[in-house]
């Protein structure tokens, strides 16, 4: 087994992902991951805390990305414009080519509640990051935690729907619906 094979991290998600699928969560162990990607459990706990980092690898990487699409988006868009253009050009290109993964990584957070509470604190994190930049582009402290709730809610309504097609089609025309989903019940 080779420690410094190119792509570890990424044989360790999908042998952790092809495991818990059929094994279940917490039946897995870190030991079983790594024979299955053919490597030591060293290499794994260099890439990974434990095994649920496998399914939330990265998730420290998007609060910096939204910090810096609020400062470097152009002045006088409006709240719904900025969410829009975050989640068209910063959010759906992140999940280019993975959806067939993602539904599996869904079914398995589905399954365990311990990962089910992981993943509502990754969405928390995401939310401040964006009350955040919403506060640096003027917002108040309650109209800047609204918008970044409802950039939230139409994210994650939108990437629900495209996991649950049968078709493929581009997640930012998905984003654009739920938006305009969003707009006429608000008129309404």
């Amino acid at each position: 087994m080779s420690r410094w094979e190119p792509g570890a991290a990424e044989r360790l998600q999908a042998a952790a992902l092809e495991l818990f699928v059929e094994h279940g969560f917490a039946a897995v162990t870190v030991p079983q991951i790594t024979a299955r990607a053919g490597l030591t459990t060293r290499t794994f706990f260099r890439h990974f805390a434990d095994k649920r980092e496998v399914l939330f690898a990265g998730e420290d990487a998007v609060p910096p990305v939204i910090t810096r699409f609020f400062a470097e988006a152009p002045a006088g868009l409006s709240t719904m414009q900025l969410i829009e253009r975050g989640l068209c050009e910063v959010v759906a290109p992140r999940f280019a080519g993975m959806r067939d993964q993602l539904r599996v990584r869904r079914e398995v957070v589905r399954s365990d509640e311990g990962l089910r509470e992981r993943e509502l604190r990754k969405g928390a994190l995401v939310a401040e990051a964006g009350a955040a930049g919403f506060r640096a582009r003027g917002l108040g402290e309650l109209e800047a935690a609204v918008a970044a709730q409802l950039a939230a809610t139409i994210i994650g309504t939108a990437v629900a729907r495209w996991l649950d097609e049968p078709e493929e089609r581009p997640l930012t025309d998905i984003v654009r619906e739920t938006i305009a989903a969003l707009k006429d019940v608000v008129q309404h």
